[in-house]
This record gives structure tokens, sequence and C-alpha cells, in this order.
């Protein structure tokens, strides 16, 4: 069964968050500087190198050693990567046609790890992928021995899969399709995967279900975010996009304790709302990018934004400067730890208080050492706060764009994805660590 909620954000809350103050004292801060020097080979989107271009990682954990967990990471028209805990190629999977009738290769653009899962006589962990190319869902059994096994992860994809924002083949080749993609288990043996659509404020929810020994997933729900938004100046702001784009989300991910889902939309701020869809919880903008109400105009020549008046101050808040991309949440004990953003125009990333109002802590940048270059352009981010090889702390992994350094090409577009250790931001930041609360059940 396949359903749509009738249900458009109203704006409120909206206005409620332009009417109080930017977050925190982090506008009169630099960004903490921390260091990495472990990084995963460079990818080149071009033919020669199989047209992967990094985006998103998810960290999988082995519940019994963890120096066996693994990195896996979406490449987009390259399939998916798996690294081990020392940045080194495990697996390349390349992006197959998905099994259906009116099958296309595929595009994989977000990824998240659903654990537990029932498939015949076992209970899996799973990496959950968005395909664009497919406007669907693709589902990879995680072998238990990890970083040991010979193919860490085995597609069990059902076939003929509904489309999840569009009504036939023909509208999907459009490619407002599947886009950000993070994984909600509210109980034992339910999982829902919650994906945005790529040009549009759609954000829907599906269950996972077992199908003939296979994954899929059915109960499609959708909710449309605005696009619009009042000003405390009578005026309405509309984020400037190229024509037929709206302000799109990408980063999201599922406070697994609460059911509070945490959304980027890249032009506009960090959202905050309640599942399941529709659920009566009112949306809350808890976060606004920094030129958030700065009026712009599209120049078709240039394909940039430009402000109708360079003098404007518009209502933004401190922490983001656009796009605001991938999110992640490091767990505390209780209902604290932090929600960590990717604040892709300057290169930093912004950290809030799980709990409470989710006020704004700051934000760090990371520079790299011993022949690793900086992280920039970070697209997609994931963070656990169990100990994984040799990062006892728990790990930041982020994507990278352009990878830069001594043995990359310079000449081909490069990306790549970078480990961080917790306990360094923890440090540089005086946040605390905690390697024991999560969202992972096996660890009860």
């Amino acid at each position: 069964m396949t359903y749509t909620l009738n249900a458009v954000v109203a704006v409120g809350s909206i206005v409620a968050a332009l009417l109080a103050p930017p977050h925190a004292s982090a506008a009169t801060t630099q960004p903490a500087v921390v260091t990495t020097d472990s990084e995963t080979p460079a990818l080149y989107d071009d033919e020669a190198g199989g047209n992967a271009s990094g985006d998103d990682p998810a960290i999988w954990v082995h519940p019994a050693d963890s120096h066996k967990s693994i990195v896996i990471v979406t490449a987009k028209e390259g399939g998916l990567r798996v690294y081990d805990m020392g940045s080194r190629e495990l697996q390349a999977l390349p992006a197959t046609e998905a099994p259906r009738v009116d099958t296309a290769a595929g595009r994989y653009n977000n990824v998240d790890i659903a654990y537990g899962v029932s498939l015949p006589g076992r209970r899996v962990d799973v990496a959950v992928v968005s395909d664009r190319y497919n406007d669907q869902l693709r589902f990879f059994v995680i072998d238990p021995a990890g970083a040991t096994a010979r193919t860490p992860l085995t597609e069990v994809t059902a076939t003929d899969q509904s489309f999840l924002f569009n009504p036939d083949r023909q509208t999907v080749d459009d490619e407002h399709t599947a886009y950000g993609l993070a994984i909600w288990q509210p109980r034992p043996g339910e999982t829902y995967a919650v994906v945005t659509q790529e040009g549009t404020t759609t954000i829907a929810t599906a269950r996972v279900i077992e199908i003939g020994g296979k994954l899929g997933y059915t109960d499609i729900q959708r909710l449309t975010m605005p696009s619009t938004f009042p000003l405390p100046d009578g005026t309405t702001w509309v984020p400037c996009e190229e024509p037929g784009v709206l302000p799109q989300l990408e980063g999201v991910a599922v406070d697994q304790a609460s059911g509070v889902l945490y959304a980027a939309q890249e032009d506009v701020g960090l959202w905050r709302l309640q599942l399941p869809l529709g659920s009566g919880s009112q949306p809350k903008l808890i976060d606004r990018i920094k030129n958030f109400g700065i009026h712009d105009v599209y120049d078709s020549e240039t394909e940039e934004c430009q402000p109708v008046d360079p003098n404007a101050k518009g209502y933004g808040g401190n922490l983001l400067t656009a796009d605001a991309e991938g999110v992640d949440i490091y767990y505390g004990p209780g209902s604290t730890g932090y929600v960590l953003v990717s604040s892709q125009g300057d290169d930093t990333f912004a950290v809030y208080e799980r709990q409470g109002a989710n006020s704004g802590l700051g934000r760090f940048r990371v520079k790299g050492a011993g022949g690793a270059d900086d992280i920039n352009g970070s697209d997609g981010l994931a963070v656990t706060n169990r100990p994984v090889g040799g990062y006892r702390q728990g790990l930041l992994v982020s994507h990278d764009e352009p990878e830069t350094g001594p043995d990359v090409d310079d000449e081909r577009d490069a990306t790549n994805f970078s480990y961080v250790s917790w306990g360094d931001i923890a440090h540089a930041m005086s946040l605390t660590v905690n390697t024991r609360a999560g969202n992972d059940p096996r660890f009860g």
C-alpha cells in the first residue's frame, strides 16, 4: 500500500524561529581546529574512474571486535565503496541496474544502517541506499565478519519496488527522485527509511519489509516542507534556486530514542520534526543559514544567485553557511549528546545540543596532517560514539571535495572521505565523550 499525506508545513514555527535570536556566541569566534591524517583513496568522477563521485558515508560497528568495523560510502554512478578502520578499500560495488522491469543503472546517493532486520531464518544488519536513477531504495546485507569478510556487502533488493516520489518511469527520468536518506527504528522489528526528494521540499517515509526472502518497502507517506518564508519585515523570502528547482533537503538523521528527525534544507537551515510524518507535531526551524532572508535573483548567464541589495543583512544565524548538508547524531547518556551538520559553504561543521532547544555550541574545521588534506565542501557525514579500530573515543567520517594532495590528479574531479577522532573534536570544543550510549540496539 502506498499513500500520500496531504500535508504542507504551516508557517507558525517559522515566524517564531525568525523572531528568536540567532544561535549562540559562535558568531564572534573562529571555529575550533582539529586534524586528521587518515583518508580514503581518491575517487574520480570520469570514465577512467568509473564516474565515481563520493557523497555520503555510514559507519557499521562490529558488535564484538571493533577493529572489524567498516565504513560504507556512496559514489553516485560509481556505486558503493567499503573501507576498513584504516581507510583502506575492501570492496567496490558498481551501481548496477535495479531489479525491476523498467530498470536503469543505479546512482547511489545516500546510505544509512538498519540493525536487526528480519530475513527468513536470521536477523541481519543492512546498508540502505537511495537510488536516484530508479527513485527507490536498494538494500545490502552486511556480512557479520565485517572487515574480514571477502565481500562485506551483498545486495538483497526485492524486485519491482514502488517509485518513492514519481508515478511512472517517464517522470523518474526527470530526476526529481530519491535523494537524502536516514533510518528510523522506533521499536524492535520495525524499520523505516526517511527519504528526501531532489529538487523539491518533499520528505517521505517507507516501511522496510521482507518480500520473498529479500527486502523491499511499503506504506509510503509524504510531507511537503516550506519553500517560501515570511519575514519579520513583512516580506516573503523565496530562496534563490535555478529555474524549476525548489529549496531541497538532503542531509537527514533520526534520533532513535525520541523519533525526532533532523533535516537540513540546503539553502534554508536545520529543521527538527517529530516522526511519524503527520503526527501533529509542528516542525521547527532550529537554525538558519547566514544569508537567510536576503533576497537574491538568479543570473542565467553565470548560473549564480546575486543579492538584490548587496548591503542587505537578512535574518540568518551564525553557524551555517549554505549549503547546509550532512547531518548525524552523537549520542550521550539519556537525551544528551550532539547534532552535527556540515556547513559546506565555509568548510566547517556546526555542533548543536541534542537535548532541549538544540542550542548551538559552535563549529570546527578539519585540517589535514601527515599527507592528508583539509576537509573541504563536506557533503555527507557520519559519526559514532562507539570505539572503532584505533578510534577509542568514537569516529567522525566526512566527505571531502575536492580531494587534493601530491598523489591526486588535480586535472580530474577527485573526492574521498576523511576519518576524524571524536576525542580530538571533543577536546578542541570542550565537548563530552561517551562510548556506551547509542542508537545500535545490539548494545542495549
